[in-house]
């Protein structure tokens, strides 16, 4: 099988090319991306390493190389690239998977990161198009597949099936430094991806499903305590709502409650909570003497440096997912457990999110799901596909844990 990985030079792009190019049933992988050093440095590693250097924004070229692959996998940073490439890959019937935290057939309003819409369209009747485009076009959009989204909806799609009913479900999911390093850094917290991306996730409006009915909320409300105490680990972690599962109120409307909350240390959100409060993740521009500046642009630049790994750090990706309902007549829970740090060159997040997406995008290939259009996580992994995604992951020692009581 071939595989094309659009985005191929940035860190989950990396991980994703790393993990297609091991496995001996993928003939071919596609590198592209803008950089085209990068990629050449990084073909040289592999003779089945294929480099297209190529701009997202040059939509001819990219659909002339999307059609000799059988699958791709999309490792882009932004929502304005994201629309873009699959934009490109309906046209060229490309099956793809996606790992941005946004639903696509339900466009987030909030922040759109230059996100073009066609004229005279909604956000919303825009993300239905794309779905409709798919469908007609025979192609799968597998949206959202990493580690949260991903992982997270897999696994809370998988505690519900075990039940005869779910009333509540609440996936915790987040990237954190390890326990030596978190001290190390402002607000117990390192950067392993997009700062700017987390940020926006902190100061935008969300869905969840509270009394059984769907309402959009701020994000970082219903926060929360827990420990954590599986594999060996015992951390007490907090947690609050932000927009990580958008597909989930969609697709199990039928809850009373869901949730997705991300996971940090102790003390970070109050942090934020401050920052938020003086306005300082505003992207509305303020006048200073220097010129006018947006605040969030200028803490970005005075935090990234601070929030940088140090060359001893090691991140470390958490999980526990909580699926209550009844079994039998009987009150039921399900738990989903997970605790991966960095290892093999690799940072914990890019291992439970480039490994979880790359696999996707091998099912994609060997046409394992039957779906079109743009379709959710919980949609497409289920029962074999489920269980095959939980297998291989152990074999790169990515373990989740379930447990089952009625």
């Amino acid at each position: 099988m071939k595989i094309l990985v659009l985005g191929a030079a940035g860190k989950m792009g990396q991980a994703v090319s790393w993990y297609l190019g091991k496995d001996p049933s993928v003939s071919r992988v596609g590198l592209l991306d803008a950089q085209e050093q990068a990629l050449q440095a990084m073909a040289a590693k592999a003779d089945k390493f294929a480099v297209h250097a190529v701009s997202i924004d040059d939509r001819a070229r990219l659909q002339e190389v999307m059609k000799g692959y059988d699958a791709g996998v999309i490792v882009l940073p932004n929502r304005r690239l994201s629309y873009a490439a699959i934009e490109a890959a309906i046209e060229a019937r490309l099956n793809v998977v996606d790992i941005l935290e946004e639903y696509h057939r339900r466009p987030d309003s909030y922040e759109i990161e230059g996100l073009v819409i066609p004229p005279g369209m909604s956000l919303q009747e825009y993300g239905e198009s794309l779905h409709q485009r798919a469908e007609k076009n025979d192609v799968l959009i597998l949206d959202g597949m990493g580690f949260a989204p991903g992982l997270s909806n897999l696994t809370t799609e998988h505690g519900i099936s075990l039940l005869d009913k779910t009333r509540i479900a609440v996936a915790r999911v987040g990237g954190i430094p390890n326990a030596e390093a978190a001290p190390r850094h402002p607000l117990r917290y390192m950067t392993t991806w997009s700062i700017e991306h987390v940020l926006r996730e902190y100061n935008v409006k969300t869905f969840m499903i509270k009394d059984g009915k769907i309402v959009e909320v701020p994000a970082l409300v219903d926060m929360e305590s827990f420990e954590f105490n599986e594999f060996g680990r015992r951390a007490e972690l907090e947690c609050a709502v932000t927009p990580g599962m958008p597909s989930f109120v969609y697709t199990h409307p039928e809850l009373e409650y869901f949730a997705e909350k991300t996971v940090r240390w102790p003390g970070h959100y109050s942090g934020i909570r401050t920052l938020i409060e003086s306005g300082m993740l505003s992207t509305e521009p303020v006048e200073t003497k220097w010129g006018t500046i947006p605040p969030r642009e200028f803490l970005l630049h005075v935090l990234n440096p601070k929030l940088k790994p140090l060359p001893e750090d090691k991140d470390a990706c958490v999980m526990y997912n909580t699926i209550i309902g009844e079994k039998d007549g009987k009150e039921a829970r399900v738990e989903y457990f997970m605790w991966d740090e960095a290892q093999g060159g690799f940072t914990a997040m890019q291992r439970v999110t480039g490994f979880p997406a790359a696999i996707g995008g091998k099912m994609l290939a060997a046409r394992k799901i039957t779906l079109t259009g743009v379709c959710a996580p919980e949609e497409c992994i289920t029962g074999q596909n489920y269980q095959a995604m939980l297998d291989e992951l152990a074999l790169s020692n990515i373990h989740i844990k379930e447990k089952v009581s009625w």
